[in-house]
């Protein structure tokens, strides 16, 4: 369906097709008539679908007749990180460039100065992260009983996040008769208990189901060891010949150390993850973007709703413990039609895992059957012991026949002995059997017979 049919205004209609749009998605067609009818939405479908613009450019339309007032926005907009948030400010920006709507970003990480003066000239939009508005909501810097449309976006993020409740606390504020719309890629069971007590009568619009396999991106195991996990992905880099890759590991210091390692090996990489500040990481992922540093370290912070056009790969360093992260972040690749590639780095400790996301899925995930994943040479450290092993099971395994010869041929070297009838020097048979220093070997004195109480 193309956008002229699904009824949205002409100067919206204008930024979309400058922006290189013509057709809207599944989701697009599916969600946007019915928010402009003022219907409450479940919108499921695969992250890079373009749920974003599904519920931006309806939402331009709604709020172009209105006027905002001070502290009391009219639209609200809940993300679960804060680089979710400002894509989803990026899309206003780009789609709204004709209509005059005002937009406020409140997220963590920056100076809460700024975000206060644009509430108190009045905004239309106001997107948030659920920790950065009820701070502000606690301050009394901030009214909530003007907002009549509610957007929860990444909502099982949400939930493995924690703000479940901060989002029930949030909806208690405002108006009972607000329009609420719910995008997530999966739908838990908890999210639709939230979805049946905060929603009305909501449209279901499933263009996929829940974590399905996307058919434009290529999966594959990759299997390894924990200590050869490095090797196993310059490997994987080198034989795939990535243009822009994004590599997920579970923990922030891995990230960090990771793309130490991979700079140190020649490769333009950068890192995103939750210690470091929010200019430090907008700054990164403008690198990113701008191609300046062509692979993107990261924890999973960056795994949800980030739209980076051209990413050919993902690799996930190391396999995710939440199966539907999984689904996120090899969303990052073959967004918008296009094709991709995932690796996900396997070792035996990782079995549970990659169960749980094949039933999540449905989907067997084949094993990588390149040079790339075959099994790798240890590092420098490994290899050189790896060779003594079989020595010493070789030396343990000798016969006595073979291992008799070579001490006859040793004696042969032994200064000779004046008497050869008598026995060993005893010095030699301490030297064999010199075991815990124990003091004293002479004769034990009277003294030491006696104790204490004696």
């Amino acid at each position: 369906m193309k956008f002229a049919e699904i009824g949205l205004s002409d100067e919206l209609l204008r930024a979309i097709d400058e922006s290189g749009y013509d057709e809207a998605t599944p989701i697009q067609a599916g969600v946007i008539p019915s928010v402009l009818m003022m219907r409450d939405i479940i919108g499921i479908a695969q992250t890079g679908t373009g749920k974003t613009a599904s519920f931006v450019l309806p939402m331009i339309d709604i709020l172009a007749h209105g006027r905002a007032r001070a502290l009391m926005p009219r639209s609200l907009i809940l993300a679960p990180t804060r680089e979710l948030a400002a894509q989803v400010a990026e899309n206003f920006e780009k789609y709204g460039k004709y209509h005059k709507l005002s937009m406020a970003l409140l997220i963590g990480g920056v100076q809460m100065g700024d975000q206060v003066k644009a509430l108190e000239k009045g905004v239309d939009v106001l997107i948030a992260t659920p920790g950065r508005l009820m701070d502000l909501f606690e301050r009394g810097k901030i009214l909530l009983t003007g907002c009549n449309l509610l957007v929860i976006d990444e909502a099982d993020r949400m939930l493995d996040m924690g703000f479940i409740p901060d989002i029930e606390n949030i909806c208690t504020k405002l108006p009972a008769n607000r329009q609420t719309l719910l995008f997530s890629a999966t739908m838990p069971a908890p999210i639709k208990r939230l979805a049946d007590k905060f929603l009305s009568n909501p449209k279901t619009v499933e263009v996929a189901r829940p974590a399905s396999r996307n058919e434009n991106i290529e999966q594959f195991l990759v299997k390894t060891s924990e200590r050869g996990k490095r090797d196993t992905l310059r490997a994987l880099i080198e034989s795939e010949k990535v243009h822009t890759a994004i590599v997920f590991c579970n923990r922030k210091t891995t990230v960090r150390e990771l793309a130490k390692a991979l700079q140190r090996s020649g490769y333009n990489a950068g890192e995103i993850q939750g210690d470091m500040d929010q200019s430090s990481r907008t700054a990164e992922l403008e690198r990113f973007k701008k191609g300046t540093i062509n692979i993107l370290v990261a924890s999973d912070v960056a795994a949800r709703g980030l739209d980076v056009k051209g990413v050919s790969h993902v690799f996930n360093f190391d396999a995710p413990w939440h199966p539907d992260d999984y689904v996120h972040r090899i969303g990052r690749t073959g967004r918008a039609g296009a094709q991709g590639r995932a690796f996900t780095l396997v070792t035996p400790s990782d079995d549970e895992a990659i169960d749980n996301i094949q039933k999540l899925t449905g989907y067997k995930i084949p094993v990588h059957g390149g040079s790339a994943a075959a099994p790798t040479s240890p590092p420098a450290e490994e290899s050189d012991a790896a060779p003594r092993e079989p020595r010493r099971s070789a030396r343990r395994a000798e016969p006595k026949a073979t291992q008799e010869p070579k001490r006859a041929a040793e004696k042969p070297r032994e200064a000779p002995k004046k008497d050869t009838g008598r026995k060993p020097a005893p010095r030699a048979r301490r030297d064999e059997d010199d075991g815990a220093d124990d003091g004293w070997n002479g004769p034990m004195p009277d003294f030491l017979s006696v104790g204490f109480g004696s």
